[in-house]
């Protein structure tokens, strides 16, 4: 079977993310053979990334570190030494072999890997811009300075893409406008050109829009292609996450690709692509 990396509508390609760095629905995640594999195979992948002591970056989605990994506690209490040490968890809470990365291991094996030249790696920055300080955006900038071209940073917070791009020229940028109760204010007013406006204005510079899926869906079933609206603002819709290949799921990502977005978030891009590619 091909690499399960895009799909194609009518002419129209979307890539298929592989949501933190997941090919497939049993793999654990953040691991480096599958971020490997993935780059290697031209597809789009993302991984998370939080801030420890030292004011560097791991590789990990939630603050406190006990249900991904082998350790407890707050990842901002943690050193690089101390996360490095311990294990990645499965899906089901046990033990991997394979160990928690930091932002400059993992830049370290895309520098030493094959990378297809259309492969994106995705950096979701989940904190704000608040604990960002002068050392750890040029942590930041120095870790993955040899990688960045294959790379787009992202987050909910406009700031901390702003600080962390302005010390990494050249890096593309993507927004996710999806927080902090903007779906919710939406789904009151349902005044999507205003929220369109907002996105843009609050990361102008951002090519990549995050959208949660069913915003997408309940703005098609409103009359509104909002896909067809941050198109007009020369911006690519990312739409997240579905989870399943299941009947379900795969129903919404045929009214995705209709509706021509440019990537869709999934935790088994295999599946998709074994039902749909």
């Amino acid at each position: 079977m091909s690499a399960p990396v895009r799909l194609v509508r009518d002419g129209h390609p979307t890539f298929l993310k592989w949501h933190r760095a997941r090919r497939t629905k049993s793999d654990p995640v953040f691991t480096g053979r599958r971020i490997l594999e993935g780059m290697a195979e031209g597809a789009s992948v993302e991984v998370d990334l939080v801030i420890h002591a030292d004011k560097g970056m791991a590789v990990l989605h939630n603050l406190e570190i006990s249900k991904e990994t082998t350790g407890s506690g707050m990842v901002d209490t943690r050193t690089a030494a101390e996360l490095r040490a311990l294990h990645l968890r499965d899906n089901a809470g046990a033990p991997i072999p394979d160990k928690v990365m930091l932002l400059e291991d993992l830049a370290q094996l895309l520098a030493q890997g094959d990378v297809h030249p259309d492969a994106l790696l995705q950096l979701d920055y989940k904190q704000d811009a608040t604990v960002l300080d002068a050392v750890t955006v040029a942590n930041f900038a120095a870790a993955i300075g040899p990688v960045a071209p294959n790379m787009i940073l992202s987050s909910g917070d406009a700031a901390s893409v702003a600080l962390l791009t302005d010390a990494m020229p050249g890096l593309k940028i993507g927004y996710d406008p999806c927080h902090d109760g903007a779906l919710e204010r939406l789904a009151e007013t349902r005044d999507y050109q205003g929220f369109v406006a907002d996105a843009v204005a609050a990361s102008p510079k951002a090519e990549m829009i995050y959208l949660e899926w069913r915003l997408v869906l309940a703005a098609a079933d409103d009359g509104v292609d909002i896909v067809a609206a941050f198109h007009a603002k020369n911006r690519r819709i990312d739409a997240y996450t579905i989870q399943l290949a299941d009947t379900e799921g795969l129903g919404n990502i045929e009214r995705l690709l209709a509706l021509k977005v440019d990537q869709i978030t999934t935790d088994d891009p295999e599946g998709v692509f074994a039902a749909l590619g």
